[in-house]
């Protein structure tokens, strides 16, 4: 899981129209008058969304970062640099030391929650999933709310998280700097091109990357090429994708706390679901565990695979005989545009029992608010960059990011989530599947919900 956080720049543009100064009719030829210099077009200076400059001593306190990874700022680029920079110089002004702290993520969580119940958190600032966070934990009054007020820069803190993701009760209990992941559709280019397939990128220029669609180019990949009456390439490593479809329709299994089932958009993404699978779209499994839509991809014969940014690296270098490519995942019927998925979404918090919130939000912006110039001209640009050199392939990256969203089957450890998707991937009706589950689906949310 990666979270993938920046955010992104917005500029706003105008145009000053240029004055043209005829010249008299009576001058003489001869005497010739200076041209007038043309009004320079400028920019409206953007107000500025930062918190003022505050004065307060932290009496020499030391704040400990917890996560599953060290956060520390490393890198020797020159954003790295100024930011810490900007760190040495506020423990200096503000009169505080700074200590991070990485725990295993397999005992992580375990040990943050128990920390939370003994009234001794791990952590001043702690970095948490929603699903373990919401609602259990905001209900008993675990984490301060962070206000709208301390999270305006948008050069530093990416909104989404605290006003949309991270949402209890109308009030948002996290916040984050890191740019939104992109999951969609990672492709073999190469095999797009042995095969003699139309360019994929151009249902995406053309606005008809769909669902249908979809299936078609999976269906035209899956061929016998050496006439053995086997099929030797694929068109899609594997169909149990039920999320990324959910987050494509804009929708989910979940609305608050109710099972969402009846939802047009959810069944729209459970028939899309079960057409694959009843029409054998996704190459066979054979057996292997959770890796194997991945090590098929990696065999160089299938060509889409359903994955995430984080992963393009490594799959560039476990396959460096084919190129490949990036789309973002096939738009809904009911969408209004494309979507990313994250499903395991992690921000970070402030326990309760931790003071000077206000105090600690404001360090974190501080240090993270670095000139234009330094910044990239949009949220991964470096990383993107480094993945692809085609710009459409960076395009469709940002666009899936820019449109991420976020499903809550995680937060409710009862949901009968994979049983569902069995069921649905092995041929069981959506509407007999909606029909069997929607009472264990709302027990589930019931179970949190109501403790």
């Amino acid at each position: 899981m990666i979270c993938c956080l920046q955010t992104l720049l917005y500029e706003e543009s105008s145009t000053v129209k240029d004055e043209v100064t005829e010249k008299p009719a009576e001058e003489k030829p001869t005497e010739e008058k200076p041209a007038e210099e043309k009004p320079t077009e400028e920019k409206p200076v953007e107000e500025s969304k930062a918190t003022p400059e505050m004065d307060f001593d932290l009496g020499g306190r030391t704040i400990k970062v917890v996560a599953w990874w060290d956060m520390s700022i490393t890198g020797e680029d020159p954003a790295s640099v100024k930011r810490r920079e900007n760190l040495e110089a506020l423990m200096k002004k503000h009169n505080f030391k700074i200590e991070y702290q990485a725990i295993d993520y397999g005992e992580y969580h375990d040990k943050l929650i128990a920390s939370l119940m003994a009234g001794q958190p791990i952590g001043d600032i702690v970095r948490i999933g929603k699903s373990f966070m919401i609602p259990t934990l905001v209900k008993q009054d675990f984490f301060w709310p962070i206000e709208e007020e301390w999270i305006k820069n948008d050069r530093v803190f990416n909104q989404k998280y605290t006003k949309e993701f991270f949402q209890y009760k109308g009030k948002g209990y996290a916040f984050s700097n890191a740019a939104d992941m992109a999951t969609g559709i990672i492709y073999n280019k190469t095999l797009m091109k042995k095969l003699g397939l139309k360019p994929l990128q151009q249902y995406v220029d053309e606005d008809k990357w769909t669902w249908d669609t979809f299936i078609e180019v999976a269906k035209s990949a899956n061929r016998d090429t050496d006439n053995d009456g086997k099929i030797d390439t694929w068109g899609l490593a594997s169909g149990g994708f039920l999320e990324q479809a959910l987050a494509a329709n804009e929708t989910d299994l979940v609305a608050g706390d109710k099972q969402n089932l009846d939802d047009p958009r959810v069944i729209e993404a459970l028939n899309f679901i079960s057409r694959l699978h009843t029409e054998g779209v996704p190459r066979p499994s054979e057996g292997g565990d959770w890796r194997e839509p991945r090590n098929f991809f990696v065999q160089g014969n299938t060509l889409m695979y359903a994955g995430a940014d984080w992963e393009i690296g490594g799959l560039k270098n476990d396959m460096p005989d084919y190129e490949l490519g990036f789309l973002p995942f096939p738009k809904g019927p009911s969408a209004s545009g494309y979507h990313a998925c994250e499903p395991l979404v992690q921000a970070i918090a402030i326990p309760k029992a931790v003071s000077n919130a206000r105090e600690l939000v404001y360090i974190w912006e501080k240090i993270y608010d670095i000139p234009d110039e330094l910044r990239e001209e949009y949220p991964n640009q470096n990383w993107y960059e480094s993945l692809f050199e085609d710009e459409a392939d960076i395009n469709n990256l940002r666009m899936a990011a820019a449109g991420m969203r976020i499903t809550d089957r995680a937060s409710y450890p009862s949901l009968p989530y994979w049983d569902f998707l069995g069921e649905l991937t092995s041929g069981v009706s959506v509407s007999t599947l909606i029909e069997k589950y929607k009472a264990p689906f709302q027990a589930a949310i019931d179970e949190v919900w109501k403790k």
